[in-house]
């Protein structure tokens, strides 16, 4: 029946209806990361101390905020067993959409903000930032939460993550067209551009949740947020996946933060400026391509054992690299591209496995209806620090290991150089290049061996997740008849 309530709006296939969500936010969320802290530094000249005012409370408000829109979407649906008051799948599914319906467009508007100066620019900073996240979030959170509570078969859920992954890909083309209206000095194109981008969003939205009405279905008795907290608290797997998925949003992040930075001082001198853009622009396109493929392998393997399979994948691949040396230009472009790549693919899969978690929760606590959101933004509360962490530590490492500083704009020949320098104490600094390739390979290395040992405490697969599966379907098996499968 919840498939069935996507599928009918405009004779469209459900899948195409659930994958087209995320095309409408990946047009504009894509163009956001790659311009919004240039467009702020170079063309509204933000200064230094509120650029870092405003992303320090963007973090408390970036962490903080997940768990809150969870709670306040998911509340109404913890009611506990003496209440005696179900809540349908249907009606869960259209609450969904009603928010999305809502928050859609308004993510869209908030997204223009950025691109037309009104007022001082660590001001307009801060509140734009917070807009965004916040209405971004609450899009993020209804639409993955949708995942768990459409389909509860793993091959049902890899089909919808299918093609979330492929509109994802085609939003991601926005990224390649806004090269040809970018201009620092001549801003004019690139709004009209982004006012195009959002009209679309906007549209898709709307359409998408065109006459979709929510039903009303009061429960009597709920828990408190203390009491779910406690029962979380307890969730051996759940604690280890946030484990492992905190320093995987800090390997992503590193990676879309230093990217530019590697291509700049490891081959600058050795490639094009063309091939330099190409390898930018793919890493955008192909995470999405090519877990598309990852899905199969799901499907084939089970998710668990394709995550583990990518993180023995990065390790063996950075040990590679670190042994082949800097100067195997060929080697390196690929091993920056596909860094990239595999860890961004990684990221998109782990979704399948917080849905795998919604299910144990809704088991171990015996629930009416499933929390989808709340966990969602649980989940989010502990991972997104490494959004941050990314670049401070980042930086800090490159300071400390070369002497450079990021954010110093002086010129950088004292600093870059193609042999090491002898220093006051007697020492050999590294240049700069070999700081950038050893942050290259070292922290991936670092990663998956972190990653590795908290991914082997996770239990949630093989007989475990099936019968867990099981469980979940049991008290909705008089209406699996209605379920329309993809």
């Amino acid at each position: 029946m919840g498939l069935r309530l996507l599928g009918c709006l405009f004779n469209l296939p459900t899948a195409v209806i659930y994958g087209s969500l995320s095309l409408f936010v990946s047009i504009l969320h894509n163009v956001f990361l790659l311009y919004y802290v240039d467009t702020f530094v170079s063309v509204y000249k933000i200064d230094k101390l509120s650029f870092w005012i405003g992303e320090t409370v963007f973090l408390i408000w970036n962490s903080l905020n997940d768990p809150l829109f969870g709670w306040l979407s998911d509340r109404v649906f913890l009611s506990t067993q003496q209440s005696g008051v179900e809540i349908s799948s249907p009606e869960v599914i259209l609450k969904r959409l009603k928010a999305l319906s809502r928050n859609g467009p308004l993510f869209a508007i908030s997204f223009l903000a950025f691109w037309v100066s009104w007022a001082h620019p660590g001001l307009q900073f801060l509140l734009c930032l917070c807009l965004y996240d916040s209405f971004l979030t609450v899009v993020d959170l209804n639409h993955n939460a949708l995942l768990a509570d459409l389909a509860v078969s793993a091959k049902d859920r890899t089909s919808l993550n299918f093609y979330c992954s492929l509109f994802s890909a085609i939003g991601s083309l926005s990224v390649f067209m806004s090269y040809a209206v970018w201009n620092k000095d001549d801003f004019f194109s690139f709004r009209i551009f982004c006012v195009v981008l959002a009209l679309c969003s906007v549209a898709g939205f709307t359409l998408t949740t065109l006459y979709i009405e929510q039903p009303s279905a009061p429960l009597e008795k709920r828990i408190t947020l203390g009491e779910y907290l406690k029962q979380l608290s307890r969730h051996r797997n759940f604690l280890w996946f946030v484990c492992m998925n905190l320093v995987q949003v800090f390997h992503c992040h590193f990676n879309s933060n230093f990217f530019p930075l590697f291509l700049e001082h490891l081959l600058s001198d050795r490639i094009s400026l063309s091939t330099g853009s190409f390898l930018l622009g793919i890493s955008y396109i192909a995470p999405h391509l090519n877990n598309l493929y990852f899905l199969s392998l799901c499907q084939r393997w089970g998710v668990y054992a394709v995550v583990r399979g990518l993180f023995f994948l990065k390790l063996a691949l950075s040990v590679i690299m670190l042994l082949a040396g800097p100067n195997q230009v060929h080697l390196l472009c690929i091993f920056i591209a596909s860094n990239r790549v595999f860890t961004e693919g990684t990221c998109k899969l782990l979704n399948l496995v917080v849905t795998d978690l919604v299910d144990e929760d809704f088991v171990l606590n015996r629930r009416k209806q499933a929390a989808s959101a709340l966990l969602f933004g649980m989940v989010a509360l502990v991972t997104k620090p490494g959004q941050t962490f990314a670049p401070l530590i980042g930086t800090w490492l490159l300071c400390t290991y070369t002497g450079y500083d990021i954010f110093q704009r002086a010129p950088l020949s004292n600093v870059v150089s193609a042999q090491p320098k002898l220093a006051s104490n007697g020492a050999w600094e590294p240049t700069l290049r070999q700081g950038c390739f050893y942050l290259l390979v070292f922290i991936p290395i670092t990663c998956a061996l972190l990653q590795l040992l908290s991914w082997s405490q996770f239990s949630l697969h093989g007989r475990r997740l099936q019968t867990v599966k099981s469980q979940r379907q049991s008290p909705t098996q008089s209406r699996s008849r209605e379920i329309k499968m993809i």
